[in-house]
């Protein structure tokens, strides 16, 4: 029997896409689901696979990850329903492309606001819940190698990813003492429609700096998602991260090259002189408040210096 029998775990944005095939491993690995949804055709469509798979119908909860009371209100039906909530994957988002240096406050309300806010809006809501459950316990938050690798088309996205891993991995120190598992998910290219965000964006951010939408290009753009991943594979691979306890779950192998650019660069970047005995015992003392967090101890800022 899947250690997350039984489970109960809430996924946003769990309909279409990455998040569907989320869900699908999800259940494949015996857990009962809470899949959140703006669009009723993805819904449907969704809910049609887990008929047809005879697998137990999820509670569907209607969601936009912008609204706070929607969320608070979204983990009290959950817990309502199920009992208790074990599992929080947030993993809304949207993409979408453009020159950073021409972008407006609407762009970077809007895209900040879904891909950070939406997680933060997440953890607020449900940790409560997960809390207050017992037995196997995690929170996944979805990012994306642009966690890691900037661009020159994707920079306000790009931050938003880089805010959700330094949040996530932060996370992680605070919630493993209280026996809950949390993972940083960056995946890279999965095949999936995500490219046309820019299609979908809500009226209240209209005001774009980027220009007017390019529809070909952009659908030029959309045919190399043809190449990605699987959403289900990647689901699966996210299900076997988590069961291992993963911190970090990267989903594709073909980043090699990038990660140890990112390396060579960084440590060539440090100035090459000694530091102070005094600043190196702050470090080291940060270092080992780090280990002990992760070895289960409840880290405070007396244990810094």
């Amino acid at each position: 029997m899947s250690e997350w029998q039984g489970r109960v775990a809430f996924i946003s944005g769990g309909v279409s896409g990455l998040g569907l095939g989320i869900a699908q491993a999800f259940s494949s690995a015996g857990m009962r689901l809470a899949l959140s949804y703006r669009n009723e055709d993805y819904r449907a469509a969704a809910a049609r696979w887990f008929a047809e798979q005879g697998r137990e119908e999820p509670l569907w909860v209607k969601l936009d990850v912008l609204d706070r009371a929607g969320w608070a209100q979204a983990a009290d039906q959950v817990e309502a329903h199920f009992g208790a909530v074990h599992v929080l994957c947030n993993n809304a988002g949207v993409s979408v492309f453009g020159d950073t240096a021409e972008a407006s406050h609407a762009d970077f309300d809007w895209i900040m606001g879904v891909n950070f806010g939406g997680v933060a809006n997440g953890i607020v809501a449900f940790l409560p819940k997960l809390k207050a459950a017992s037995g196997r316990r995690h929170v996944v938050n979805i990012a994306s190698m642009a966690a890691y690798l900037s661009g020159p088309q994707a920079g306000i996205y790009t931050a938003s990813k880089f805010a959700v891993r330094g949040l996530t991995e932060s996370l992680r120190y605070n919630l493993v003492p209280l026996g809950i598992g949390c993972s940083l998910v960056c995946p890279a290219l999965i095949r999936t429609n995500a490219w046309d965000s820019a299609f979908r964006r809500p009226a209240e951010f209209a005001e774009s700096g980027f220009g007017a939408i390019n529809k070909a290009e952009l659908e030029q753009f959309g045919t190399a998602f043809q190449a990605g991943m699987d959403p289900l594979e990647a689901g699966t691979r996210i299900v076997a991260g988590m069961s291992a306890d993963r911190g970090l779950i990267f989903t594709h192998p073909e980043f090699a090259e990038d990660f140890k650019a990112i390396y060579d660069d960084s440590l060539a970047a440090l100035p090459d002189d000694i530091a102070p005995p005094e600043r190196l015992e702050v470090e080291r003392l940060r270092r080992a408040a780090n280990h002990a967090a992760l070895a289960g101890k409840a880290i405070s800022i007396s244990d810094l210096t």
